[in-house]
């Protein structure tokens, strides 16, 4: 799901919410219509999340599990800041987290990537001592890449943005590497304390054509307060995007 009100340079997202709410309801009604109901979604434009949210809502024969949102861009982003700080191949990267919205409130966690070198595996937190990079930079980087490009080039992220769910795809469909991650906005079932009800972006493994949220990470006070003020970022937009419809 492509379509949308793009974002422009100073556009608050409350005034893109008002803009594109009532068209991924459209969209819904269009879907519950027409689509095979074992379709699926991925929806791209911004708010991905509300959208997908909206969509679930409003598209009720179409199983929950088959609504995405891309939060694949801001893995990739990860990943390649990363490669960057250690000057490794990208692809050598793998298993950081996109926690949350894809919003400047997503949280971008290095705690569990690895990069894989002439000795095995070893966690990125081995080979980059500097936490404050990690807690700093990394995160606000990966937070306002967004906006940088944005601001760089009048408009939103396209070729970056493509390959981004490309990639969704086809892991989604054929299934992640064993070992390896990926991060997807999907609808929260409880796990890691997010409240239900809302799209969020978690660690997921694919196989056989379906998702399921890596269970079992060790979360440290850092990161739960952060996937908190992200989840709450997500309530308020779900809040906002009710009061669209009225």
């Amino acid at each position: 799901m492509l379509g949308g009100f793009p974002r422009k340079e100073g556009m608050e997202r409350k005034d893109m919410m008002s803009k594109n709410v009532p068209i991924y309801k459209e969209q819904a009604s269009a879907l519950e219509e027409h689509a095979a109901s074992d379709c699926k979604v991925l929806v791209v434009a911004n708010p991905a999340n509300t959208n997908a949210l909206i969509l679930k809502e409003f598209a009720p024969s179409i199983p929950e599990k088959n609504i995405t949102c891309l939060t694949r861009l801001d893995h990739n982003r990860a990943l390649s800041q990363i490669a960057e700080r250690l000057k490794v191949y990208v692809t050598d990267v793998k298993n950081v987290i996109i926690w949350g919205n894809h919003s400047s409130s997503q949280y971008p966690d290095a705690n569990h990537a690895t990069v894989a070198t002439t000795n095995g595996e070893r966690p990125v937190k081995e080979l980059d001592t500097n936490d404050h990079w990690l807690k700093n930079e990394f995160i606000n980087t990966v937070q306002q890449r967004g906006a940088a490009i944005i601001k760089a080039r009048k408009a939103s992220s396209a070729l970056s943005a493509a390959s981004a769910a490309c990639d969704h795809m086809h892991d989604w469909v054929l299934g992640t590497p064993k070992g390896t991650w990926v991060s997807m906005g999907v609808y929260s079932d409880g796990s890691y304390e997010i409240p239900k009800d809302i799209i969020y972006s978690f660690p997921v493994k694919c196989e056989k054509g379906k998702w399921s949220i890596v269970k079992g990470l060790k979360i440290d006070e850092f990161s739960r307060a952060k996937m908190d003020a992200t989840a709450k970022d997500l309530i308020d937009e779900k809040e906002v995007a009710h009061s669209c419809l009225n």
